[in-house]
This record gives structure tokens, C-alpha cells and sequence, in this order.
């Protein structure tokens, strides 16, 4: 039986993204993404890993270039189709952005009735999610009154209970002590395993080798590189050696 082609969910082609009259935060960023793929993004505090979620997101447009979602150029697309394609993309912020006055069954439903879902089909899902990130007993919690870690399950389980295609989470192990992260990183698997393309933004290179099928990209001031061959058309940079695999 015939392998099954791998589907590109995120094509870059030549980004640059420029904040103000100042120097450029990205510069010719390129590269490929298929769905269905874990993937971690890296470097130094500076390096741009904040903007480049933020294009993914589509939160900011690009200075210039290429950018395709779901094969289809999101550079050029209306404002009034934004909304639907966001839809398609769950995001999990270093700083939770949790609503404050909500309990935390109300922040994960809050997806689901911007979407238009009716109260009486929120109880399942929500306590189903609930369930997934370990926290059915702090359903009617609010915020100030869950750890760190509770409040980080929190605002994974908005992000996922639409059942996004694809997954941006922003340094979502930085916060959290080394037992949590790893039932984090195990979330974050298990989701992947469903089919959901992941995009994890980490200081932490040693995470990679939690997650065997993950494969890393790094930015450095600016530009891409691609040390373990995880791009299907890597940038144009001088000889960085032969990609390698991680080790497990």
C-alpha cells in the first residue's frame, strides 16, 4: 500500500517583518510546514519567535512576502474572512490571557459561544476538556485562585476544545516546574496523535527529545536555520553541516 502524501498546512516564502522604521525582526524567513507535524521553535530571548507566532496566528501581517495557510494566501485575504480562519488555529500565550472574571469552565466555553454553539451543548465538551488537562474538580475556580500550572491547562483547553488544525504555544513550559511541563509536553502529544499540527515556541532544546516525532527550527537574530532537515524548502544560509535527527 502506497505511503500517504503529507499535506503542506503552512508555507513562508521570503518573509520580512519590520516594526516601525527600525530594522527588520524577520528577514527572509522561509519555509514549509506539513500537517499533522510537532514541531519546536527555538533561540535566544530576541531572536523573534514571538513574531513569527504572531504571523502564524495572524495577528500581524508581514513587511513583505509569502504567507499561505490551508493553501491559501493569507497575506492578501479580506479582514471579513480573518475570523473564520482564526477559528482554524488554537493559541496557547506565555501570559495565559485567561479572563479574569470567568470560572475556568467559562473561559474554555468561551470559544465554542463566539462560535455561535448553544448553552445546552457547552456542558459536554467543556467537562470533557476539563477532564483532558487533569482539572474537572476546579470547573467553578477563577484565575486568581489557580497555580501557575492549573491556569496553563486552562488556557490549553480553550485552545484545543475547538478542535483547532493547528496549535501555537508560545513558551507554555516556561512557567511551570519540570513534573508539569512534562505532563504539558504530554498533552501536547496526545493531541498531535489526533491529527493536530503543533508549533511550540521553547527555550528549552532538551524538550525536543520528549516528543519523538517532533523536529526543530531556530531563529537567530532575525533568521531561520533548520538543524534537523524539519523544513521542506529550508532557507538559502551558508553550510550549517548535515542535518541530523535528534537523539530520543
Amino acid at each position: 500500500m502506497a505511503a500517504r502524501m503529507a499535506t503542506t498546512i503552512v508555507q513562508f516564502e521570503n518573509v520580512g517583518l519590520r516594526y516601525g522604521t527600525g530594522a527588520e525582526t524577520l528577514s527572509d524567513v522561509s519555509f514549509s510546514l506539513d500537517g499533522g507535524g510537532f514541531y519546536f521553535l527555538t533561540g535566544p530571548s530576541g531572536a523573534g519567535k514571538t513574531s513569527l507566532l504572531k504571523l502564524l496566528y495572524l495577528a500581524q501581517r508581514p513587511s513583505r512576502g509569502l504567507i499561505r495557510l490551508f493553501d491559501e494566501d493569507v497575506v492578501t485575504l479580506p479582514r471579513d474572512r480573518l475570523p473564520g480562519f482564526r477559528r482554524r488555529i488554537g493559541v496557547v500565550f506565555q501570559d495565559f490571557r485567561l479572563v479574569p472574571h470567568l470560572s475556568a469552565f467559562d473561559n474554555i466555553a468561551l470559544p465554542l459561544r463566539v462560535a455561535g454553539v448553544e448553552e445546552d451543548e457547552l456542558a459536554t465538551p467543556v467537562n470533557e476538556m476539563l477532564a483532558w488537562v487533569g482539572l474537572s474538580d476546579r470547573a467553578s475556580a477563577r484565575p486568581a485562585t489557580l497555580s501557575g500550572g492549573e491556569q496553563q491547562r486552562v488556557a490549553i483547553a480553550r485552545a484545543v476544545i475547538g478542535r483547532p488544525e493547528i496549535l501555537i504555544a508560545d513558551e507554555p513550559t516556561g512557567n511551570v516546574d519540570p513534573e508539569m511541563a512534562a505532563r504539558l509536553l504530554h498533552l501536547f502529544d496526545a493531541l498531535n496523535k489526533l491529527g493536530t499540527t503543533l508549533v511550540v515556541a521553547t527555550h528549552d532544546i532538551h524538550l525536543l527529545s520528549r516528543v519523538s516525532a517532533a523536529q526543530l527550527m531556530r531563529l537567530e537574530g532575525g533568521r531561520l536555520s533548520d538543524p534537523t532537515g524539519a523544513l521542506k524548502n529550508p532557507p538559502r544560509e551558508p553550510h550549517m553541516g548535515k542535518p541530523r535527527k535528534p537523539s530520543a
